[in-house]
């Protein structure tokens, strides 16, 4: 056995409540040298006179390991709990905070088992549910549609629509456009539309914002997003705002005063800045990335703090979105996060709060920050199989089921799976152009626990390379062929199991095999991503397509 590969540390991703009577337990283990796990548990303080013991199952394995997990309906909210393990010998071992032991003096188990002491209900990480069924499409604003209304104003407008974009090309995508073309949207399936920055900025994409507060007028101000929200909330859609709370614009005043001023500004330290005033040549103060027009809000900053915080509270309250997209949030303070959560949660605990985190991202996602993020990981994961041809079948299970250990079942179901964004180049380009491989990458995509993101324009299938070249204008001439085989494929996600079951991924034949399965109900998908025909199961899958199997 080896020993080092032994893990499990109690209040983590390898224990935690699930609700304030029942915990999940996780028990990490080189793959395959381990036959048997039970857990031995009871009531921490009778924990050495009354015990209960319960057998433990492998819910996924990577190309290391092999986790085991139980869930464990509780009577008495303080868990002790250490672990019985049997290897491939049949040797026996306890497992508790003294690590790997061959006996175990349970009349001394108060020093060194595991424990949850109490589930506090207020520290249960709630799963938003409506994010779990949710099949969210991003549009970039300006690259959809333009829409007509009376108070338009098209003097941005600088190249024709479908014209190749550059960075500061404005096609005049607007938000009465979005609301124009609902029906459109929600026949795809979609449910939930998330919209990169629509508040007012001197550039297309909007992410150096000078008014929190004032749709950019060329989006058609704030009554084109008050039509936006009644057409959305008439559909039972929902609406999820980009939050850029790392940095601004140059132009926004607080900024300006601070450059007239200096530190004789009331907003100096609202910034972060290196002399008496901000200088670009040389940039003595922080930015995002090497933007000098972007000034880094000071989040540790109270005064900050509450001015941002009333910026997320101001559009939930006065127009009903339902959460916000936090763009580079994990360069913003964790106290702030924390108080934002605070602030927004007391709106309306179904109220999300989704990090643009590319790595792992544990410290943010215990409940006390955000619900999950975008699921970046998923997106490298899904490359590096259907585009770039690094990883095998099993290679990608392996990396799928990595993924769903790094985080709390709860955030697993509310994690945003996409397969590309604005922010990187088009799936269906890094595909080498296949309409069958880019449908088989959407499966996958859609059966993953956690929210499917389709990037506008997917469905048609839209190419595009990086930025800018990922935002191209939406193409409303298109056939619509591939659009139906795109809306086919969101009907899955309708299914109970798809929305609360646990997730399997296994490599077969070749194959990829995803089992989802909820109380009562098991689907199965089958992806078949090689030029011949596998059989699994009984179930034979054509070259490069997919099956599905519901029971």
């Amino acid at each position: 056995m080896n020993k080092h590969a032994l893990f499990h540390k109690s209040d983590s991703i390898y224990s935690f409540a699930l609700a304030p009577d029942t915990a999940e337990l996780r028990l990490r283990a080189a793959k395959g040298d381990i036959l048997y796990v039970h857990v031995i548990y009871g009531p921490k303080h009778e924990f050495c006179m009354h015990r209960k013991t319960a057998p433990m199952s492998v819910s996924a394995s990577d190309g290391l390991f092999d986790y085991f997990t139980v869930r464990l309906i509780l009577d008495d909210k303080r868990l002790a709990y250490i672990f019985l393990l049997t290897d491939t010998e049949g040797n026996k071992y306890y497992y508790s905070e003294d690590g790997l032991t061959q006996n175990y003096d349970f009349s001394l188990a108060f020093y060194n088992f595991f424990q949850l002491a109490y589930i506090n209900e207020n520290d249960v990480l709630p799963c938003c549910e409506w994010l779990s069924r949710a099949v969210v499409y991003q549009i970039f604003v300006d690259r959809f549609y333009h829409g007509e209304h009376e108070n338009s104003d098209d003097s941005h407008i600088n190249i024709k629509w479908g014209q190749k974009p550059t960075a500061k090309s404005f096609a005049g995508g607007n938000l009465d456009g979005i609301a124009q073309k609902l029906d459109y949207i929600c026949d795809l399936g979609v449910n939930t539309i998330y919209l990169t920055p629509i508040f007012t900025s001197k550039s297309n994409h909007k992410y150096d914002i000078s008014d929190y507060y004032n749709v950019d007028k060329y989006f058609g101000g704030n009554a084109a997003f008050e039509r936006l929200m009644t057409a959305c909330k008439a559909r039972g859609m929902r609406v999820i705002l980009d939050a850029v709370f790392n940095h601004c614009s140059e132009n926004i005043k607080e900024f300006i005063d601070v450059r007239e001023k200096g530190k004789g500004s009331p907003y100096y330290d609202w910034f972060v800045i290196y002399g008496d005033k901000p200088t670009k040549r040389p940039l003595n103060y922080e930015v995002f990335a090497s933007c000098d027009y972007m000034p880094k809000w000071n989040t540790a900053n109270p005064e900050v703090q509450e001015y941002l915080c009333r910026v997320g509270e101001y559009w939930i309250k006065e127009y009903g979105i339902d959460g916000w997209r936090l763009d580079v949030s994990d360069e913003v303070s964790h106290e702030f996060w924390r108080k934002f959560r605070h602030r927004i949660k007391a709106l309306g605990s179904d109220k999300v709060l989704i990090g643009e985190n590319w790595h792992d991202s544990a410290s943010y996602l215990n409940g006390d920050q955000f619900d999950s993020i975008m699921n970046y990981a998923f997106t490298k994961a899904m490359l590096d199989y259907f585009a770039r041809g690094t990883l095998s079948a099993q290679g990608l299970c392996d990396r799928l089921n990595s993924l769903l250990m790094r985080n709390m079942t709860q955030v697993n179901h509310m994690m945003l799976n996409l397969l590309d964004s604005h922010d990187t180049h088009r799936f269906f380009t890094e595909c080498g152009r296949d309409e069958n491989i880019l449908l088989n990458a959407l499966a996958v995509e859609l059966f993953m626990p956690g929210a499917a993101m389709i990037y506008y324009g997917t469905e048609l299938p839209l190419e595009g390379g990086y930025d800018p070249d990922s935002r191209r204008c939406f193409d409303w001439d298109n056939d619509g062929a591939f659009f139906q085989k795109v809306k086919q494929l969101v009907k899955y996600k309708k299914l109970r199991a798809l929305t609360e079951g646990d997730a399997v991924f296994r490599e077969q034949n070749g194959a990829i095999v995803i089992e989802r399965i909820a109380d009562g109900q098991k689907v199965t998908l089958i992806v078949n991503n090689s030029d011949s025909a596998v059989v699994v199961a009984d179930n034979a899958v054509k070259p490069f397509s997919y099956s599905v199997i519901v029971e």
